[in-house]
């Protein structure tokens, strides 16, 4: 399950964080609530000038509140040049009209997060961690959302994968290591390595992270 592993992490590095909201308060409470779990918030934005504050800030983690209303800070998001990983604090309303769109500009990113602007502070921070060390974290309620194609024309794989890459797969959409998938299937991680970039050539994907997506468009991942 894609949001369930973040409940498994238990960060120990330090993170230094962009945190990017309209409402200073909001800012405000989310860098006190981080900083006493261990972050370092190296900065904080209300997302007008984005692409100057990441230069300047040079965050691990971009952490974006969305508001209430998520389609101006969308677009801002759309114009951001920078390949980091970001995690969205979403409202546990908001319809698929809005999220859909919100994943798809998502995806530009190295690798993304969903999580209700309600999450416990102790969530925020092993999401942040998770995805930092490269993993997909979607809250367990909008889980869903992965499911719906956003390309409607996503072709079919020209080179299906073979059962192993298969089973590799399903353990990537995990949150697992190489390490952690050597050891579950009794192979050497020069061998998990090897398949991962296989699969992620089939899928054409530049990343673990979109490898997923794309997989999960393509109704390829068991949740």
């Amino acid at each position: 399950m894609l949001g369930g592993m973040i409940n498994k992490l238990s960060p120990s590095n330090e993170l230094h964080l962009l945190i990017v909201a309209d409402n200073i308060l909001t800012r405000a409470g989310l860098a006190s609530l981080l900083e006493d779990r261990g972050c370092v918030v190296a900065g904080q934005s209300d997302g007008t000038n984005l692409d100057d504050d990441i230069d300047i800030f040079q965050p691990d983690v971009l952490l974006i509140d969305m508001g209430w209303h998520s389609e101006p800070m969308r677009l801002r998001l759309t114009a951001v040049n920078a390949d980091l990983p970001i995690l969205t604090l979403v409202n546990g309303d908001d319809t698929d009209d809005t999220l859909t769109p919100l994943i798809q500009s998502l995806s530009s990113f190295s690798n993304y997060g969903l999580l209700l602007r309600d999450s416990e502070p102790d969530t925020i921070v092993a999401a942040l961690h998770a995805l930092d060390r490269g993993l997909l974290v979607i809250d367990p309620t909008l889980s869903s959302l992965i499911n719906m194609p956003i390309n409607r024309d996503i072709i079919p794989l020209a080179t299906p994968l073979t059962p192993r890459e298969s089973e590799v797969l399903q353990l990537l959409a995990q949150g697992m290591t190489n390490k952690a998938i050597a050891v579950k299937l009794e192979i050497t991680q020069h061998t998990v390595k090897f398949h991962v970039n296989a699969i992620m050539s089939k899928l054409d994907a530049q990343s673990r992270t979109e490898a997923v997506v794309r997989a999960t468009q393509l109704g390829m991942i068991l949740l």
